[in-house]
Protein backbone atom coordinates (compact mmCIF):
# COMPACT_ATOMS: atom_id res chain seq x y z
CA UNK A 1 0.00 0.00 0.00
CA UNK A 2 1.28 3.45 -0.90
CA UNK A 3 0.45 6.93 0.34
CA UNK A 4 0.11 10.24 -1.50
CA UNK A 5 -1.36 13.54 -0.36
CA UNK A 6 -4.00 15.70 -1.93
CA UNK A 7 -1.27 18.26 -2.78
CA UNK A 8 0.86 15.60 -4.49
CA UNK A 9 -2.14 14.77 -6.66
CA UNK A 10 -2.80 18.36 -7.70
CA UNK A 11 -5.04 19.34 -4.81
CA UNK A 12 -4.73 21.85 -2.02
CA UNK A 13 -4.36 20.07 1.32
CA UNK A 14 -2.33 17.47 3.18
CA UNK A 15 -5.07 14.82 3.36
CA UNK A 16 -3.46 11.43 2.82
CA UNK A 17 -4.79 8.73 0.52
CA UNK A 18 -3.67 5.10 0.87
CA UNK A 19 -4.06 2.65 -2.00
CA UNK A 20 -2.53 -0.34 -3.76
CA UNK A 21 -2.75 1.14 -7.28
CA UNK A 22 -2.44 4.57 -8.84
CA UNK A 23 -5.90 4.24 -10.34
CA UNK A 24 -7.35 3.60 -6.89
CA UNK A 25 -5.57 6.58 -5.34
CA UNK A 26 -6.59 8.83 -8.25
CA UNK A 27 -10.23 7.85 -7.68
CA UNK A 28 -9.94 8.68 -3.97
CA UNK A 29 -8.45 12.06 -4.84
CA UNK A 30 -11.24 12.73 -7.34
CA UNK A 31 -13.91 11.91 -4.73
CA UNK A 32 -12.20 14.18 -2.21
CA UNK A 33 -12.08 16.94 -4.83
CA UNK A 34 -15.80 16.62 -5.43
CA UNK A 35 -16.48 16.88 -1.70
CA UNK A 36 -14.32 20.01 -1.46
CA UNK A 37 -16.09 21.46 -4.52
CA UNK A 38 -19.46 20.93 -2.85
CA UNK A 39 -18.14 22.63 0.29
CA UNK A 40 -16.85 25.49 -1.90
CA UNK A 41 -13.39 25.21 -0.36
CA UNK A 42 -11.49 28.16 -1.83
CA UNK A 43 -8.06 26.49 -1.96
CA UNK A 44 -9.40 23.39 -3.67
CA UNK A 45 -11.42 25.46 -6.14
CA UNK A 46 -8.20 27.26 -7.14
CA UNK A 47 -6.41 23.91 -7.56
CA UNK A 48 -9.31 22.69 -9.73
CA UNK A 49 -9.03 25.76 -11.94
CA UNK A 50 -5.33 25.01 -12.42
CA UNK A 51 -6.16 21.41 -13.36
CA UNK A 52 -8.81 22.57 -15.83
CA UNK A 53 -6.19 24.72 -17.56
CA UNK A 54 -3.88 21.71 -17.73
CA UNK A 55 -6.66 19.56 -19.20
CA UNK A 56 -6.97 21.93 -22.16
CA UNK A 57 -3.81 20.35 -23.54
CA UNK A 58 -4.11 16.56 -23.89
CA UNK A 59 -0.31 16.24 -24.14
CA UNK A 60 0.28 18.28 -20.98
CA UNK A 61 -2.40 16.34 -19.11
CA UNK A 62 -0.93 12.98 -20.15
CA UNK A 63 2.55 14.14 -19.15
CA UNK A 64 1.23 15.25 -15.73
CA UNK A 65 -0.66 11.96 -15.28
CA UNK A 66 2.38 9.88 -16.26
CA UNK A 67 4.56 11.86 -13.84
CA UNK A 68 2.14 11.31 -10.96
CA UNK A 69 1.92 7.60 -11.76
CA UNK A 70 5.72 7.39 -11.69
CA UNK A 71 5.72 9.24 -8.35
CA UNK A 72 3.18 6.73 -6.99
CA UNK A 73 5.19 3.77 -8.30
CA UNK A 74 8.38 5.15 -6.70
CA UNK A 75 6.73 5.80 -3.32
CA UNK A 76 7.68 3.39 -0.54
CA UNK A 77 5.13 0.86 0.60
CA UNK A 78 3.51 1.88 3.86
Amino acid sequence: MKTMTCKQLGGACDKEFHANSFEEIAEMSKKHGMEMFQQKDENHLKAMQDMQKLMQSPDAMQKWFDGKKMEFDAAPNS
